[in-house]
């Protein structure tokens, strides 16, 4: 009997090749690939492979294809139990289609669809007394609960597994962050923060201070103004008109290298997503962060890398960021990152100067 790991691994369009050679470090050679999709295998038992590309991962139990969704959700079952046996009970249900194209083409965002949602009932009816506890599919987990998952390679090619949910991502469908606005989002970088914001676990509360360096047009901003806090957007282009007068944001026209460190007085988060190179971002916000007046306790950074070829910048960029001394440095490419990732920055607490 053969004592060989399977994994299936979500990560956006383009990516596939960077994660084949981040997790070969793991153990992990490829079985399959799809754009968005990756399965693997290992010789041995081994822990889920992991990556800064990695959306989710899922130990793969196995596939089905074909037209008739009935006779789909038989042959996983089967599966199932012969993999599984016919005791074990999963916590929660997850189906997902993966990205059929890469961000923002077309105006394609990651998460779930029409398609999706309709298998997921089916799927849910079908198999909710034999095999799950939970009262729906596509509920967000808690941490340590067992998932089974399903993603949709193709609405007729479908691809099954499980894991166990840990981190923010891991307990979210596809790794998608569910979100639901208060009002209609200024722009797309509201869900961008709103998932860095979450997946960070920095603790943001009601009247903190944070500035947001590249803030215009204001999506990212209104995520900030609605979870109570201080808001200074820093950006030469103007701002949506909402934000603009919202009675707790204040708008510095200029770019944030050219003001003096006392308009940093006070913050304890900072947020930054500009359209500058990254090496020149990285020298204003160290310049920011390691001055003497600086009581800024967590960043959030997003760098464009333009192209996956160009990851290996990563380790050049981490390295810079450790430098200025933080607690703790973590890198991951968001559900709605574009080709791009997300550093968050640990300063530790600060005592006011």
């Amino acid at each position: 009997m053969s004592d060989a790991t399977f994994a299936m691994i979500c990560c956006a369009c383009g990516a596939e090749q960077v994660v084949k050679e981040s997790v070969a470090s793991q153990g992990w050679r490829l079985a399959f690939s799809r754009p968005g999709f990756v399965t693997l295998k290992h010789d041995g038992p081994a822990e889920l492979p992991h990556g800064v590309f990695v959306r989710t991962a899922s130990h793969s139990i196995g596939s089905a294809r074909g037209d008739d969704a009935d006779q789909l959700i038989e042959t996983m079952s089967e599966r199932l139990r012969g993999e599984l046996g016919s005791t074990l009970r999963f916590d929660q249900l997850h189906v997902w289609p993966k990205d059929r194209v890469p961000i923002g083409r077309f105006g394609f965002e990651p998460g779930l669809d029409e398609v999706s949602r309709a298998v997921a009932e089916q799927v849910f009816s079908r198999i909710a007394e034999s095999w799950l506890r939970c009262d729906a599919p596509n509920r967000i987990a808690e941490s340590g609960e067992r998932v089974l998952d399903l993603v949709l390679v193709e609405p007729s090619y479908w691809f099954y597994g499980w894991h166990m949910a840990s981190d923010w991502p891991s307990r979210w469908p596809g790794g998608v962050q569910p979100i639901q606005p208060r009002y209609e989002p200024i722009s797309r970088a509201y869900y961008k923060a709103a998932e860095a914001i979450t997946w960070s676990g920095f603790e943001m509360r009601e009247g903190d201070l944070a500035i947001e360096i590249g803030s215009a047009p204001g999506g990212a901003c209104g995520r900030l103004l609605e979870l109570g806090m201080t808001v200074i957007g820093i950006d030469p282009a103007n701002m949506d008109e909402r934000i603009a007068k919202h009675p707790r944001f204040r708008h510095l026209r200029a770019r944030a290298g050219d003001l003096p460190r006392k308009e940093f007085r006070g913050a304890k988060w900072l947020l930054v997503d500009s359209n500058v190179k990254p090496d020149k971002t990285l020298v204003t916000v160290e310049n920011i962060v390691t001055h003497r007046l600086s009581q800024i306790q967590g960043l959030l950074i997003t760098l464009k890398i333009g192209d996956y070829e160009h990851a290996s910048l990563i380790d050049r960029w981490m390295a810079r960021i450790e430098s200025w001394g933080p607690s703790r440095v973590r890198v991951r490419q968001l559900a709605r990152n574009k080709v791009e990732v997300c550093f968050a920055i640990t300063m530790g607490n600060r005592p006011a100067p």
